[in-house]
């Protein structure tokens, strides 16, 4: 089932540092809602529910609705999410407003599958992960929750790169549009010093 994110909201009259402790302390988290074409919003949310939603991974690569009361529904995206340095609490989210005709910007995570019959591992490789998520560029009516990279046929030495992966129609990698076109994921050959190390200890051990 395709997941799906509602943030409750009210309009926040008073801003700055103090008020928004202040919110804390009664478990609302401070927020803004910003572009497109209207004026920034500062919003309160409920921390409960701000929570729960972030506990997802899809939520960051998501078409969220925003309930602002007393104006109804937005569409938005959640572009950052500020944390306390030591507590890993959530301090402020902010969120941009989206339009069906707009393109928009998202950080997508990737999904590597089968790693463990990846031919290359099973010849002693060891697969290094360059990219954990690529930034896309879409309509808001095909962002991809994740994307999906098969590992199976990658050899020794050969790598993915992001011109190699299986986009939906529409989804572009914003590093491929400035032409840049990097190793999502590579497998590296074991080390020489690694083999003889592990050949000399089989050895030492028939010895005995």
């Amino acid at each position: 089932m395709e997941a799906s994110f509602e943030f409750e909201a009210q309009l926040r009259g008073e801003t700055g540092t103090r008020k928004a402790r202040s919110l804390r302390r009664a478990l609302k988290i401070p927020a803004v809602l910003y572009g497109g074409r209207e004026a920034p919003l500062p919003l309160t949310l409920s921390k409960p529910q701000v929570d729960k939603n972030l506990e997802r991974e899809a939520v960051y690569s998501h078409i969220l609705t925003i309930n602002i009361e007393g104006q109804g529904p937005v569409q938005a995206i959640l572009k950052e999410v500020q944390r306390h340095p030591s507590r890993e609490s959530v301090l402020h989210l902010d969120f941009q407003r989206i339009y069906a005709d707009e393109e928009i910007r998202v950080h997508v995570p990737l999904h590597f599958v089968n790693e463990e019959t990846c031919v290359g591992v099973k010849k002693g490789g060891v697969i290094t992960h360059n990219l954990v998520e690529v930034e896309v560029a879409c309509l808001p009516g095909q962002l991809p929750e994740f994307i999906e990279v098969d590992l199976a046929d990658l050899d020794l030495g050969e790598a993915i790169h992001l011109s190699e992966l299986k986009l939906p129609e529409g989804v572009k990698p914003v590093e491929l549009i400035h032409g840049t076109d990097v190793p999502v994921v590579t497998v590296l050959a074991p080390r020489v010093g690694e083999e003889e190390g592990e050949a000399g200890e089989e050895g030492g051990e028939e010895e005995v």
